[in-house]
């Protein structure tokens, strides 16, 4: 459930893996980001759970809450309009596109003959629609069969053409290429193989915004980060691969310890760990957590992993579920604030719970009555009648009471 990763290291952030993900670009995607209506103007909020951290044994715990980020619901809206826009620049260079007036629509006329298509288990390809209509081009996002209904509609309400087919997020990669080989269409994947890494490096590029807000948040004394543990969710490598380069660029060999967590039966991360390179997962994908139900490491992501995720490990479905409904509910005294998170996005908090609960794994992953622990919320209820079904509560209730708590917090 929990295992070493041989190859972590303490050293400075390598010059090799700056070519790939750095701190210069990751600011100036946050600056582009920020001129895009469906991002808000504000950092997303990093809520204390003092309550929380009181019964899991730490002394600080923190969620930073990317519900907020953006209508879209998800840390997603971070990376697709990022990799759009830069495609469209690499595929433009001497139109002098400038990304503030692109991502505002005004360069609508030269993108209508542009078609853009990528596989998604929901998220991902919710974001890159909505970049897509803001920009003035064409989507196509191609859902394989355990992406719910749910989603799909929240993707076709921003105009993309949806394409469904059989078996899972893998087989809708492929298909997914085999579709822009066939009709001169642009794939915009979060997922990086053989021949295909500059669509991918954006994507991750995007979210390090959370680092860089975390840090402003957060604080720092000495140099020392504010955080001693992050805990971070797997999928296919991307978002682990964001946040953790930007941090341990910015800290170097002070950074925290990385701790990456995925569903048991998507455990592509976990088994790269052990193979030493990216792998495929084990057991049958499929999970409740949709946005970490992946089968297939991204290599690009790796070769960031590979040298600083301190521990890999795996949580049940029900273990995700468990963290919904803690995290929705708050605290009985009003020290913790109640947070809407979605199947995903609780993973964090299942696994430190999962860790916490076993003193041997908690010592083999350097948690203690110190520890100050970071988890990154990385959805709301992007499905909000599984959200419902699965917290007992619909997500509208959860988020009036935690604006209830902002207000009596405000007097």
């Amino acid at each position: 459930m929990l295992i070493p990763n041989p190859r972590a290291t303490r050293s400075p952030y390598p010059a090799t893996l700056r070519t790939i993900l750095n701190v210069e670009s990751g600011d100036e995607s946050r600056a582009w980001l920020s001129n895009w209506v469906l991002i808000s103007r504000e950092p997303t909020p990093l809520w204390e759970l003092p309550h929380a951290a009181a019964q899991l044994g730490v002394a600080r715990l923190a969620v930073k809450d990317e519900s907020l980020r953006s209508p879209l619901g998800s840390f997603k809206a971070l990376g697709a309009p990022i990799a759009l826009m830069r495609l469209i620049m690499r595929l433009l260079p001497t139109h002098d596109i400038a990304p503030k007036a692109l991502i505002e629509g005004r360069h609508r006329e030269q993108m209508s003959n542009l078609t853009v298509i990528s596989a998604t288990d929901g998220n991902h390809g919710k974001a890159l629609a909505a970049a897509a209509q803001s920009i003035g081009c064409h989507c196509v996002i191609v859902l394989h069969a355990n992406v719910s209904t749910e989603r799909e509609q929240a993707i076709a309400d921003y105009g993309a053409r949806i394409v469904r087919i059989p078996g899972n997020y893998d087989e809708s990669v492929e298909h997914a290429a085999q579709l822009a080989s066939a009709h001169g269409w642009h794939v915009v994947s979060d997922t990086s193989y053989e021949g295909y890494e500059a669509i991918p490096r954006d994507v991750m590029q995007g979210y390090g915004t959370i680092a860089a807000e975390v840090i402003e948040q957060a604080g720092t004394a000495r140099g020392e980060p504010a955080f001693t543990h992050v805990f971070v969710q797997g999928g296919v490598g991307g978002l682990a691969a964001g946040v953790a380069s930007y941090l341990w660029e910015h800290y170097g060999v002070n950074r925290p310890r990385f701790i990456v967590v995925e569903p048991r039966q998507a455990d592509c991360l976990y088994q790269s760990a052990i193979a030493g390179r990216a792998a495929q997962a084990t057991g049958s994908v499929d999970s409740v957590m949709a946005g970490l139900a992946c089968g297939e490491t991204s290599p690009l992501a790796w070769k960031i992993l590979e040298g600083c995720v301190d521990n890999f490990m795996l949580i049940e479905d029900e273990d995700a579920v468990a963290a919904m409904r803690t995290l929705a509910a708050g605290d009985g005294d009003g020290d913790d604030v109640p947070i809407v998170s979605g199947e995903s996005g609780a993973a964090g908090l299942a696994g430190l719970a999962k860790l916490m609960q076993e003193p041997a794994l908690a010592h083999a992953a350097g948690l203690d009555a110190q520890s100050r622990v970071l988890l990154i919320s990385t959805e709301g209820a992007t499905a909000p009648g599984v959200y419902a079904q699965l917290v007992g509560t619909h997500a509208d209730t959860v988020a009036a009471r935690r604006d209830e708590w902002l207000a009596q917090w405000a007097r």
